[in-house]
This record gives C-alpha cells, structure tokens and sequence, in this order.
C-alpha cells in the first residue's frame, strides 16, 4: 500500500483474525481485539502457526511472516481503536451485539473512520440503527478464509456515503481482494445465488437419489465439490441455519425451502467433517449416473433463475453476480455463463419440467423470473 493505514478488527475467531492477516499481510498497522480474554491471549500464537505452517509447505517466504506479524497487534479494548482508519467488525452474528459494538466504537473513533460489519447473514441496514453517523458504516463480507478466498462483497444501506463505500473499497482493493458491492438484501449475492445447488441436491435426495450420486454428476460436470461434500464441509448445522435465515427473510418463499432431509441430518448429529460423519463423509462420490448432465442441467437452471430474480430486484449487475459467484464458489461457471452455455430455451425448459412436475407448494419454486422469459 501506498501510505500505511491502521485497520481495527474486533472479534479474534477465525474470520477476524483471517481478516487481520489480510491486511497485515498487505503493509497495513494493524490492531485486534475480542471481548474475551482468552482469545486475546492466544491471538498473536494462532496468527503465527498459520504463517508459520505456510513457510513450511513452501508457500509463503519466512520474510513474509516476519512482515506480517511485525504489522499485527493485539489491544486490550475499543479504547486503543482512536487511530484507525478502518473498523472492521466480526463478532457473533447477533443484531443487537452488533449494534452495541457499533454504538460504543462510534464514540472512539475519528470522525472520518469507516465502520464496517463482515455479516453474512444479518441486514446491513438493520445494525446501522445504533449509529448517529450511519453514513460511515456499510457491509464488507470476507469470505473463509479470507487469506485465501479473493472476494468481498461490499454491501452499502441507504445511508452509506460515497466517501466511505470509496475508502473501504480503496483500502481492501490494496489489500488484494476483488471487491463486488450488491444491494442489502438477505444473503447478498453469493449466498443467496447459492441456495439452490444445495436446495435442489436435497429435492433430489428426497426423490430417491443418493448424495454420491448428486455429488458425482456435479464433480463430472467440473465443479470442485458437489452439494453434499460442501455441506459436510460446513457443517449440515451451518448450513440449515444459513438456509432458515433466507427462507425467513424471504417471506418463506419456496425457492428457499429448508427440506426435512436437512433437518434429519441436523437432529441426528450428522453434521459432516466436524462430527465425523455427514451425508457422504468419511466416503467420497462414487462413478457419475448416466444421466449425471441431466441432474447437472437441473441444478443449474435453478441457479440462473435465482440469479435472474436477483437482477430483476435491482442494485446489481449481471457481471457482478458472475464474478461474486465465480470467487465466492469457484464454480467452473457463473450463472450468467450457464445460460450462453444452455441458452435461455434450454433453461426454461427445465424450469417448465420440474414446475410440472413438482408437488403443489413447491411449483413457485420453478417459476421463472422477471428478465428470463424476455428474450
């Protein structure tokens, strides 16, 4: 960077304390705190195990983690936050938490400082609340691990000024991140683009098709991981709550419907990797059915829809969904790059199939969106 800023992070969990390595990383001074002693603590030895576990794979010059921990800082409070150009905030994903954090940081920092929340599930908007001075505060999402994921998605309310959406996308552009801002709305882009590869998987399981299966035909067709390796890697937990929250926030819309098979998964404790045994982990996706594009085409044209339905509600642009959706997922092809490749008849058809085909209260889940039907 060009000048040295000094970036506050609050909240030392994973996320935090990745998004403090970032800009470390980057040149910046940096200054860390959490609310428990502990994590402070253990802090600057965790950062160090990180770096110090990239030196030993080859990946990262010793150098480069001396650099990194030289910038980084561990506080004791909010108090030591006065210099900061830039707040960015990664505490539990709690509104009112949230808002008292904001409240309290908006006492100690300059008057030209940026406040920033990493939510990825709760309302930019509705945290802003707590604020006098809204127009300094907006949403960078980082996404895990934000050392090594490219994207942040930059999520403005009504009353975020230029000036600040300007400095944080300055400041994060620097730190080597690709920045896509989108409207504040429930899931923002990538997860709410990414419902339906695992919305539709679980139809799918709930009609007679194994998770094997599912993931083997989603592999073949050059996705990295299917549906059910992806949510065992998160957790089945995680991942149901993520998809109550938009099915709440979005007016129970059926496009969003948190299916029973993710619920059972939950309630027996198959949570994936962290509880050693989810919807295929410890196994991996056996040989791809012969009729894996077919499962592939119905995943997909569920996707472009969702996108489809988030253009049409306005504050963001089709490039933007593909490159949120290109680096937030690594899939082989965003949403916008499936319809060249199944063009728009191809895609409307299998909507059509699976509205004719689906039980009455999930047909509006196939209806296509406003934009898709104009050719």
């Amino acid at each position: 960077m060009s000048a040295r800023p000094t970036i506050g992070v609050t909240g030392l969990g994973t996320m935090g304390l990745g998004i403090a390595q970032v800009f470390a990383a980057a040149g910046c001074e940096v200054i860390a705190t959490d609310s428990q002693p502990e994590a402070r603590a253990r802090a600057s030895e965790r950062i160090m195990a990180i770096l110090e576990a990239r030196v030993k794979s080859g990946k990262l010059a010793a150098a480069e983690r001396d650099f990194t921990v030289a910038n980084f800082r561990v506080v004791p409070s909010l108090a030591d936050f006065q210099a900061c150009s830039l707040v960015i905030e990664a505490i539990i994903e709690d509104v009112e938490a949230k808002r008292r954090l904001f409240g309290e940081l908006e006492t100690i920092v300059a008057a030209e400082a940026v406040l920033a929340t990493n939510t990825s599930s709760i309302s930019v908007a509705a945290i802003a609340t707590a604020l006098t001075r809204p127009g300094r505060y907006l949403g960078l999402h980082f996404f895990n691990p934000p050392a090594a994921m490219r994207l942040v998605e930059l999520v403005r309310h009504r009353d975020t000024s230029p000036g600040a959406a300007s400095l944080a996308r300055s400041l994060t552009e620097q730190a080597g991140k690709t920045v896509v801002e989108c409207p504040d709305r429930p899931g923002f882009i990538v997860n709410r683009c990414a419902r339906p590869y695992y919305g539709e998987a679980l139809a799918m399981l709930e009609e007679g098709r194994s998770a094997s299966e599912i993931d083997a035909a989603m592999v073949t067709e050059g996705y990295r991981m299917g549906p059910f390796t992806l949510i065992d890697l998160i957790g089945a937990d995680i991942n149901l709550a993520a998809t109550e929250g938009l099915y709440a926030a979005m007016g129970k819309h059926p496009r969003y419907f948190p299916f029973p098979a993710l619920h059972a998964q939950v309630a027996a404790g198959r949570l994936g990797r962290k509880s050693g045994k989810g919807f295929l982990f410890p196994d991996q996706p056996g040989n791809a059915p012969a009729d894996a594009r077919a499962m592939a085409l119905r995943i997909e044209a569920t996707i472009v829809n969702e996108a489809f339905w988030l253009l049409a509600e306005g504050g963001v642009e089709a490039c933007d969904i593909d490159t949120a959706m290109a680096l937030g997922l690594n899939f082989p092809r965003p949403p916008f790059a499936l319809l060249e490749r199944h063009g728009r008849s191809g895609i409307l058809a299998e909507l059509a199939r699976l509205h004719a085909a689906a039980p009455a209260a999930l047909k509006p889940r196939y209806l296509p969106a406003p934009g898709l039907e104009v050719p």
